[in-house]
């Protein structure tokens, strides 16, 4: 394990979490979250984590494996249709992981994550971290729009409000 990213990740402040992701950007994310839903048929997620406890750094987990475990944790594999998709954002490493639950994953494919993933990642390196989740969030819902069609009465089955993993205030 890089005693650099061990650093990194502890000293990151849950100040810098909200100086990423302030009350509005939150806001306008869980609109976006809310409004892509009557679009299509599925189910979007986005977990913020400013960075890794100490256990999860010494055990050297990666950004990808601790996206996996958030994605059981809040439930997002619990959609009738099996097409919850979580955007998970670990800002120590600037990672975006995307884990999507098995009826979109086998439609959409990995490079197809990889790619929106790619996006936000570019927004976030130039901290545009609202532009980046929103548009992350578009192509999500297009992907999502393509193969799970609105249905007349759409049942919110999770939470649109992102949520803030390990944030103390």
């Amino acid at each position: 394990m890089p005693i650099k990213r061990i650093f990194q990740h502890l000293l990151f402040s849950d100040w810098q979490v909200h100086r990423a992701f302030k009350r509005e950007s939150l806001d306008a994310i869980t609109k976006a979250i809310h409004n892509s839903e009557h679009l299509h048929g599925g189910e979007i997620r986005l977990a913020i984590e400013g960075g890794l406890d100490g256990i999860r750094l010494l055990k050297g987990q990666s950004s990808r494996d601790r996206a996996i475990e958030v994605f059981s944790q809040l439930r997002v594999w619990d959609t009738e249709h099996n097409n919850g998709v979580l955007v998970y954002v670990l800002l120590a490493d600037r990672a975006v992981e995307i884990v999507a639950d098995r009826g979109i994953h086998i439609k959409a494919g990995d490079e197809c994550w990889r790619s929106i993933c790619q996006t936000m990642q570019d927004h976030f390196s130039r901290s545009e971290f609202e532009t980046g989740a929103l548009k992350g969030i578009a192509a999500i819902a297009n992907v999502i729009g393509l193969h799970f069609s609105a249905h007349e009465k759409h049942e919110n089955e999770l939470p649109d409000a992102p949520v803030m993993l390990n944030f103390k205030n």
